[in-house]
């Protein structure tokens, strides 16, 4: 397979793309607890504070292809909660639909992984929601482990 797509830094123009995905990262959530709507607002608010308002170490990359984006992640510093140790993280990370399977997702987390070792970290974390297999296969083949699990119930 020949992926002829490049990663760049995401610049200001890039913004509107990135909104564009953030309706396909709220609705893998399926989180019966939570309106759809209230799912895409903290969605598109997490959005709005890491571009918008950034703190620490982070980049946001774009993949894209005869100058049309594909898809977008973002990478910044995270505490390990067992460790306690500074590491990066990756809290967003979306395709297009029509551009997922032709290597794009794993072009972005090799750059977000290039990124966290430029920065020093030993370990790069990530979550993934629950009901999201897809995600959560993806991730799995990229040596990915889970280490701990965030459990919820509504009463």
């Amino acid at each position: 397979m020949t992926n002829n797509f490049i990663i760049r830094p995401a610049q200001a123009a890039d913004r509107d793309f990135i909104f564009t995905l953030s309706p396909g990262l709220a609705e893998v959530a399926e989180l019966p607890w939570h309106t759809d709507a209230v799912v895409q607002k903290m969605q598109d608010d997490y959005i709005v504070e890491v571009i918008d308002k950034p703190v620490g170490p982070q980049v946001t990359l774009i993949a894209e292809k005869n100058n049309i984006a594909l898809g977008f992640i973002h990478a910044c510093s995270h505490k390990d909660s067992i460790s306690g140790e500074t590491c990066g993280t990756v809290p967003l990370l979306a395709i297009l639909p029509k551009s997922q399977g032709i290597g794009v997702g794993q072009a972005l987390m090799q750059a977000a992984e290039y990124w966290a070792k430029e920065q020093g970290y030993r370990l790069l974390h990530l979550e993934v929601f629950a009901h999201n297999n897809k995600a959560q296969g993806f991730y799995q083949n990229l040596g990915f482990e889970a280490e701990t699990l965030h459990m919820i119930k509504e009463i």
